[in-house]
């Protein structure tokens, strides 16, 4: 077969060959291009699943951790609970063992499978006494306080308990508390505390009276007074009604007094630091000489008596244990007792003498019309004025 024959039957083979090569080249590059794009896909869904992954174990984690949070919370919720049940059960457990070994009243003591009789009230008169203010007592007793079935009267009829509270020296059975003792099976009007007295105690002295006092009546005001100052029990009364139907109110003259930093001044502020800088003056509170507080304030006392912070200063410690509760503060200025600069009230004190100065005394009758309190050292003359 000769030359032209061949290139008759294969006219253009070095044609056919480049167009055989560049299917061959562009297959490959399409193969390729393929290939890249198949790889970066995967790629791309290797990286979601690690970064979906990554998110789920977050999630995991943080779900565990607010588990762990809740379980915390449950149990240190827990825990403030059995906390307050152990101190209403050792509050109700001292007031039960003062109430058995002092009290000479004529509620029937709890047997030992019920729990203590609370007997109600409208208020519980605490007066804060000391072994050495039988005067004061005395002087109390010969005007607003009734005596022997008066008393009782004024409980069983108008639900007004009248104690004065005081709890028991240092050492056991010293003369101070048999003369006590004596006092108390004479007058019957003591409410005898688990306390050591003492001046420098008040602040846990008036947390004692508020537990043993929830634990024994019912009542819808708790009321703490000095034995220096004399009140109109008819007026008092019917302050505390006008708010018998708040849950929770502070009833009392209500002050701001300078916190004292000098350690010379009475009253001085041994935490005086706690109130910013110095001339600050003390939150709002009431007055130590008479305030009134309701059910609700005295029955979380008594629960948190152990953990409530007590300041040199009583009154200043009763304000601060309300200072973050819904609380009313009534500012009864009837309850402020003297006479300021200025002022002609009815009865006013000289401390430094203990004479009753009086313009028209008429406390125990009903018809002592202005002041609800006032801070007299009653002489004869002046009983006898008022019992006129």
């Amino acid at each position: 077969m000769d030359s032209h024959f061949l290139h008759f039957l294969l006219p253009d083979w070095h044609g056919f060959h480049q167009q055989v090569r560049d299917c061959c080249e562009n297959s490959f590059w399409v193969s390729l291009e393929s290939n890249n794009q198949l790889i970066t896909q995967q790629r791309r869904d290797q990286e979601l699943q690690i970064v979906s992954e990554d998110c789920n174990t977050k999630k995991k984690k943080a779900e565990d951790r607010n588990d762990v949070m809740k379980e915390v919370y449950k149990t240190h919720e827990a825990i403030q609970g059995l906390d307050k049940s152990i101190s209403m059960l050792q509050m109700e457990l001292s007031a039960s063992r003062s109430v058995q070994e002092k009290s000479r009243d004529d509620v029937p003591l709890p047997t030992a499978n019920q729990e203590p009789v609370r007997k109600k009230a409208f208020m519980i008169i605490g007066i804060n006494t000391a072994f050495s203010s039988r005067k004061r007592r005395d002087s109390v007793r010969e005007t607003w306080m009734p005596q022997g079935d008066k008393l009782r009267r004024l409980e069983d009829e108008k639900g007004i308990v009248v104690r004065f509270m005081i709890g028991h020296s240092a050492t056991s059975n010293s003369i101070l508390d048999r003369a006590l003792d004596s006092e108390e099976a004479q007058h019957k009007d003591f409410l005898r505390l688990e306390h050591i007295e003492g001046y420098h105690e008040l602040s846990a002295k008036t947390k004692i009276f508020f537990a043993t006092a929830v634990a024994k009546w019912d009542a819808d005001f708790y009321v703490k007074v000095d034995d220096d100052v004399h009140v109109n029990l008819g007026t008092f009364a019917a302050t505390l009604a006008r708010h018998r139907s708040k849950p929770r109110v502070y009833i009392g003259c209500m002050k701001s007094g300078p916190v004292l930093a000098q350690k010379s001044v009475k009253y001085h502020e041994p935490e005086y630091w706690k109130f910013g800088e110095d001339g600050n003056k003390y939150f709002r509170h009431a007055t130590g000489q008479i305030y009134a507080i309701s059910k609700d304030l005295a029955t979380y006392i008594s629960i948190n008596q152990h953990i409530l912070h007590k300041y040199a200063n009583e009154d200043v410690s009763l304000g601060s244990w309300f200072i973050g509760l819904e609380v009313e503060h009534i500012d009864e200025r009837n309850m402020c007792c003297g006479t300021p600069p200025g002022k002609d009230k009815l009865l006013h004190y000289n401390a430094s003498r203990f004479i009753l100065r009086v313009a028209n005394l008429q406390i125990v009758n009903g018809r002592h019309k202005q002041a609800m309190c006032a801070s007299p050292r009653s002489t004869g003359a002046a009983v006898e004025s008022a019992n006129q």
